[in-house]
């Protein structure tokens, strides 16, 4: 297992790749994807139990579903460098007939994506649908997802988090990047969400948070503390406080770099901040 200067190496060299891919093609989401770096590491290199090599079914290993699929470039660096595909395949990050498209895409075989996502508002209930699967098949492994705050604003979300309370789905934890932003500006002036623990318990789910969800550390004890959480009944929602941007000074507190990529010279500034530490693609 790497160690804690070895995995905050990681976070960065992720910062890189997700504004070099961004930068390449004048295309993509960089804001979303820095804020959830720490998380993405701490997922596959500390908290998953993962097999080696890849299949779709998933089964005897803990799984794991991007709800909020427009944030593909953190989640195609963190598989790349966790060994599910070449690094040096993220040069193709959104180019035609590249594995790597804008939101992850399943019929192109990419290992480490098990749903096309990116439509929000789904990934919840896919999930829910693989935790329901284990247990009929006596799988004891957990199924992980990730979705945005902004995402909650679809309906569909609130009758699978019903429905994952109703079914008894304790194999599950959702995590919640509670970042305040979404692409037309805060979450509070789009639509506000109100009290997302208060609604979560109220439909049942056991609620935890990471305060800085930006903190490797952090993060990783919050999701192994989610993992003693399951089991008992309850889905686990865990509401992880992100800032948009983290790691870019100027593409952070605002939503302005939601869907924005970089220019030459921002993309140079971004890179300055974030010193390579285990080589670019």
């Amino acid at each position: 297992m790497p160690n804690q200067d070895q995995l905050q190496d990681l976070v960065v060299q992720v910062r890189r790749d997700i504004l070099r891919q961004v930068h390449k093609v004048n295309s993509g989401h960089p804001g979303g994807s820095l804020g959830c770096t720490e998380f993405f590491v701490a997922l596959f290199q500390e908290v998953m139990d993962r097999k080696s090599g890849f299949d779709m079914d998933g089964k005897e290993e803990d799984i794991f579903f991007l709800s909020n699929g427009h944030i593909s470039p953190v989640f195609y660096s963190v598989l790349a460098r966790s060994g599910y595909f070449p690094v040096e395949e993220l040069n193709t990050f959104r180019l035609i007939n590249s594995r790597l498209q804008g939101h992850p895409t399943t019929h192109e075989g990419l290992p480490g994506i098990r749903v096309a996502s990116g439509s929000l508002g789904q990934g919840l209930s896919v999930a829910i649908g693989a935790a329901q699967t284990k247990k009929l098949n006596g799988d004891d492994h957990l199924v992980f997802t990730l979705c945005g705050d902004g995402e909650l604003q679809e309906g569909q979300n609130w009758e699978a988090i019903m429905y994952g309370a109703a079914h008894k789905a304790d194999n599950l934890i959702l995590t919640v990047d509670y970042n305040g932003q979404q692409i037309d500006g805060s979450t509070d002036d789009v639509l506000p969400l109100g009290n997302l623990r208060a609604k979560f318990e109220a439909f049942g789910w056991e609620v935890m948070e990471i305060e800085d969800g930006n903190d490797l550390q952090a993060v990783i004890s919050g999701l192994e503390a989610a993992k003693t959480k399951t089991g008992n009944g309850k889905p686990v929602c865990v509401l992880m406080h992100t800032v948009m941007g983290n790691g870019v000074d100027f593409m952070m507190h605002t939503h302005a770099w939601h869907g924005k990529a970089p220019n030459d010279e921002q993309l140079a500034i971004g890179l300055a901040q974030n010193p390579e530490t285990l080589g670019d693609y």
